[in-house]
């Protein structure tokens, strides 16, 4: 039962049980039907309701777009300077309150959230065979939207094993976000422990990919010795490993490879519209990254959004084959293909995100820009090893021996010569080799912000406000105004 492609057990069970329509936030949920807690009486209720919980994850295409413009990487670029105002604020650092997007990415995350909690509230009600997989796959859920959240927003309501519903803003709040990281810390630790090393069903969380996030929620609140050895049990048990053809990675026959520990599946399926985008079933930012007004070979058209700077273009070195596989110079492109045309776009580049634009061929049966069935590639094994490496490198008793063996797997790849430093010019390795292994992949502002670099690499962040993004006014306004903006907003 791969979640990808079941939409109609989705669009069954969220309108008979979840009841959450598009574009409400998390405190803004219909009344459930009276008789929904006669629900969970099966098997297949509990299936149902796990794969709407995973549904979610594909509203998380504006996470990973923003989490590029929001950085150093890109620009937000589009048609005009006014081309979707929310994206351009975050781009230049002015973004508000009453931000659409931020709001977006806090009420869909949220609606995971309870989505999660939904399967668990009555996890002691029905018992099968195989149950305690489908409790730890929504508890790994539950883990992955709060770290979404916590890293947006910080201090974040937390809820565990009970939905929010409609009356409870009256009542909660806002957990602080050393609470909720305890909170994701014990959920990825039990479903390490009740998660398979695979799933038959292709896109369903493992036991790797519950250590693997471990590993990053440690690694984002420098627990580095914590991280290392949860980062060394992943690497060490498999099954993962770096693909050999990094040509392949961002391809339609790249997906769910063995460098894949947690990939988030698209569909072609058409979903409501621009409208309602958490509602398709593809990859909304492989249309808003593609080239505009595009005519020639291999790709296809898109709205020139997120666009790659010469800043990150010269942080790859000479020689490292990674550079053609993550950048598209278009100018480039079309000197060396006949036919080529398109249209400049506002902060045109000359550079496009390669890994996550249409291509030919990529199966779309609806509207390109909506139904891409491009998976992202949320958790690679080349993160790990980085991860991995940072952690060995930055914990109280450094090992760079270790640190130095798994950076320089990545770059053997990439044909890089090996790195001899250690210490902090070691770190800084590391980090340099985090951006370009994962640009365009929605990584790197955090990876500043968390490493204290934001303010002197992004231009127009200000320290002490900029690390977070404010809480949707509309929420603190259905709170009785009783919460606290973040600091600054």
């Amino acid at each position: 039962m791969r979640y990808k492609t079941i939409k109609s057990l989705v669009v069954l069970f969220v309108s008979a049980c979840i009841a959450i329509s598009c574009g409400d936030d998390f405190v803004d949920v219909d009344a459930f039907d009276e008789n929904s807690e006669d629900f969970f009486n099966s098997e297949e209720d509990y299936q149902d309701a796990l794969v709407a919980a995973y549904d979610l994850l594909q509203s998380t295409y504006l996470n990973v777009m923003l989490g590029e413009i929001a950085s150093d990487n890109t620009l937000a670029g589009g048609e005009s300077a006014t081309d979707v105002p929310g994206i351009q604020e975050v781009d230049d650092m002015i973004h508000t309150p009453v931000n659409s997007q931020i709001r977006d990415i806090w009420g869909w995350m949220f609606a995971g959230v309870n989505r999660a909690n939904y399967v668990l509230e009555f996890k002691d009600k029905t018992d099968f065979s195989g149950k305690e997989s489908v409790i730890a796959e929504a508890t790994f859920l539950r883990a992955y939207y709060y770290f979404e959240l916590v890293k947006w927003f910080g201090d974040v309501p937390l809820s565990v094993d009970e939905r929010l519903l409609f009356g409870d803003q009256n009542t909660v709040e806002r957990t602080p976000k050393a609470d909720v990281y305890a909170q994701i810390e014990i959920d990825l630790i039990f479903a390490a422990q009740n998660l398979p090393s695979t799933q038959t069903d292709v896109g369903r969380a493992t036991k790797g990919a519950a250590q693997a996030l471990l590993g990053k929620v440690y690694l984002y609140q420098d627990k580095f010795t914590e991280a290392a050895d949860v980062l060394d049990e992943v690497i060490a048990t498999g099954p993962y490993d770096l693909v050999t053809d990094y040509n392949a990675m961002f391809e339609f026959e790249g997906e769910n490879n063995i460098e894949s520990v947690f990939e988030v599946q698209y569909t072609d399926e058409e979903g409501a519209g621009f409208d309602c985008l958490q509602c398709s079933e593809g990859n909304i930012a492989v249309g808003f990254n593609g080239i505009r007004n595009y005519t020639g070979p291999f790709f296809e058209s898109g709205f020139s959004f997120n666009v790659p700077t010469q800043e990150v273009v010269n942080a790859f070195e000479e020689g490292d084959i990674r550079e053609d596989v993550a950048i598209l110079d278009i100018e480039s492109w079309a000197a060396q293909n006949a036919g080529v045309s398109y249209v400049e776009g506002n902060e045109h580049t000359g550079y496009y995100n390669r890994k996550y634009i249409s291509r030919v061929g990529d199966l779309n049966t609806g509207d390109a820009n909506l139904t891409n069935p491009n998976n992202y590639r949320a958790i690679r094994f080349a993160d790990v090893l980085l991860m991995a490496a940072e952690a060995h490198n930055r914990k109280a008793a450094p090992n760079d021996t270790q640190a130095q063996a798994y950076l320089n797997r990545v770059r053997t790849r990439a044909t890089l010569d090996n790195v001899t430093t250690t210490g902090t010019n070691l770190t800084t390795d590391i980090y340099n080799e985090r951006r370009v292994e994962l640009v365009g992949e929605g990584h790197r502002f955090f990876d500043l912000v968390r490493t204290g670099r934001a303010a002197q690499e992004i231009d127009g962040f200000t320290a002490g406000k900029n690390e977070v993004f404010p809480i949707p006014s509309i929420e603190i306004e259905l709170a009785g105004n009783r919460w606290n903006q973040n600091t600054g907003y």
